[in-house]
């Protein structure tokens, strides 16, 4: 449906089981998942923005479907960094909307999101984006049953030492948040907590649901009985109204900055 929707040049919202896609003029704009924290959490969550002046955006302009432009226009958050803010929480959003669902897809034409247009992409880059973070996940650790149960510490995580960051994730590993819920309690994007908790999986500091590989197991002997892949499942919902108020072992936030900078200026060589 999303080749045929951005070869009819259509505008309006893809409405599926895991989130939804806003597009205009057949590309994307805009995506959102209740699995992914929005462009509000990660702004506001880095202290680049403070609650209330998000608050005061969306209270000015959120019925002109123009809270971005208000948000740069007020020289709150310069052009660029929300540029690429923007990108990396569409990226994020997408790669839940566009996962495997069971239910029907549905298209409701002429609806724009309360955000306004930032930096349009090519449907193409985002099925892209969202297959090749699929692919990465799987590479690190082929059990996606960690990416929507429980977090729980594995008993052998003891006098173990990881970094602060690595750290702040297994401190909320209670057996009760899911990692979307440990991603917006610490305001981080969802791909990237769902990437870490595969490697502290892998390491055997977290524990794998209906997993028996033993901390120092091999990989090659883990991978050799790996289920199937399949990409992170939760309920969603859109409705498009304001709402209140990588491959490598470097910090997500660095890498993010640098690979989002790279799209953009793919993006601006196709236009």
């Amino acid at each position: 449906m999303l080749v045929r929707l951005a070869d009819e040049r259509a505008t309006g919202v893809l409405v599926r089981d895991h989130g939804a896609l806003y597009l205009a003029d057949g590309q994307v704009v805009h995506a959102e998942s209740p699995d992914a924290p929005g462009l509000d959490v990660l702004l506001t969550a880095s202290g680049r923005l403070e609650p209330g002046s998000w608050a005061e955006a969306v209270a000015q302009a959120g019925s002109r479907r123009e809270v971005a432009r208000f948000l740069v226009d007020s020289g709150q958050v310069a052009g660029g960094e929300l540029e690429i803010c923007h990108l990396g929480a569409l990226f994020d959003a997408a790669f839940f909307a566009l996962a495997p669902a069971s239910g029907p897809s549905r298209f409701r034409y002429g609806v724009a999101h309360w955000i306004g247009r930032v930096r349009p992409v090519p449907t193409q880059v985002v099925e892209r984006e969202a297959q090749r973070r699929s692919r990465l996940l799987d590479s690190v650790w082929p059990y996606p049953a960690v990416d929507t149960a429980p977090l729980e510490r594995s008993p052998h995580t003891a006098g173990r030492a990881v970094g602060p960051r690595r750290q702040s994730l297994l401190d909320l590993a209670d057996g009760v948040r899911t990692p979307a819920a440990v991603a917006r309690k610490l305001g981080r994007p969802a791909f990237n907590t769902l990437l870490e908790v595969r490697r502290l999986a892998a390491e055997g500091l977290i524990a794998t649901p209906g997993e028996s590989v033993l901390p120092g197991q091999s990989m090659a002997r883990a991978t050799s009985t790996a289920p199937a892949t399949s990409t992170a499942r939760a309920a969603s919902t859109a409705s498009g109204e304001p709402a209140a108020a990588p491959e490598t072992a470097e910090p997500p936030s660095v890498l993010d900055s640098a690979l989002l900078r790279r799209l953009r200026d793919a993006l601006e060589a196709t236009l």
